[in-house]
């Protein structure tokens, strides 16, 4: 897994954007369309100059200029006449117009925006001063989820970001497309095995015929017919006297029992070791 570009984090918990609200950037950025970038290009006008004051662009006239910083700021002129222009310099403040009709200065607040002079302002620079279901998208309160999530996939406004999923019955990346989960395909029924469980008793094997048929065999070293297979031996009694049962087997006893010049002989399963003749010891 791995975060879709422009977001970060863990892709097995949650990835998110760079920011969503102004105070996860920097007092000198603001956050728009979750990145933290300098809030002034396009916001002042000429010969304005912009500041950056908790994340809010603030615009002013350059020294020795005068107007509305918001839209264009002129040279004070040296002698300045007296206006007979009511508007000129405007009393309203920024972001408004004036109209002079009779000679007297109206002021109205600039297409766009809210309030009245001289404290016109936008709808809105935080996404915190729109609705909860709602996103401050250039200066707008508008719904954050169009155009968010992918085919298929649903939409929730959670603290103003928008959240995406895909609905139940389907999966996918929500930011891309969402399909249905497919169905797993059926499974065949194992076949059943003859010998499981093991109808040939113990120490033996079990082998499935062609026919589906189980065939039972003594294990290699045991004697007898299922289901009775048996060691050779578990006693010494169980074999001839001139032999001992050794791991559940009839053999000599002698071979590595008596020493050097010494002659071995069995008798009733018993090793007895002589020296031969001439030796002692």
């Amino acid at each position: 897994c791995e975060c879709i570009p422009e977001y970060s984090g863990n892709p097995y918990e949650a990835c998110r954007p760079e920011c969503v609200l102004n105070a996860e950037c920097p007092r000198d950025k603001a956050c728009i369309r979750n990145k933290c970038i300098d809030p002034c290009p396009g916001t002042c006008g000429q010969n304005a100059q912009c500041d950056v004051i908790n994340h809010i662009p603030t615009c002013s006239c350059l020294q020795g200029n005068t107007g509305d910083p918001f839209t264009s700021c002129r040279p004070i002129p040296q002698d300045t006449p007296i206006s007979k222009n009511p508007c000129s310099p405007s009393p309203c403040g920024p972001n408004s117009q004036c109209q002079a009709p009779n000679n007297a200065a109206v002021c109205s607040c600039l297409a766009g925006f809210i309030g009245s002079p001289p404290s016109c302002r936008p709808e809105c620079i935080l996404s915190s001063e729109c609705l909860q279901t709602q996103s401050c998208v250039n200066n707008k309160c508008t719904d954050p989820c169009l155009g968010s999530c992918g085919l298929n996939a649903k939409c929730l406004v959670i603290n103003h970001s928008p959240i995406c999923s895909c609905p139940p019955g389907q999966t996918g990346d929500p930011f891309r497309s969402c399909y249905p989960i497919p169905l797993p395909p059926p499974t065949a029924a194992p076949p059943t095995d003859p010998c499981q469980p093991s109808p040939c008793g113990p120490n033996s094997q079990c082998l499935a015929s062609p026919g589906g048929q189980p065939s039972c065999s003594c294990l290699a070293g045991y004697i007898g017919a299922p289901p009775n297979c048996r060691p050779e031996c578990i006693i010494n009694p169980d074999c001839p006297t001139t032999q001992a049962c050794i791991n559940n087997k009839c053999t000599d006893p002698c071979p590595g029992t008596c020493g050097l010049n010494t002659q071995c002989s069995v008798i009733s399963h018993a090793v007895s070791c002589t020296c031969l003749p001439g030796y002692t010891g």
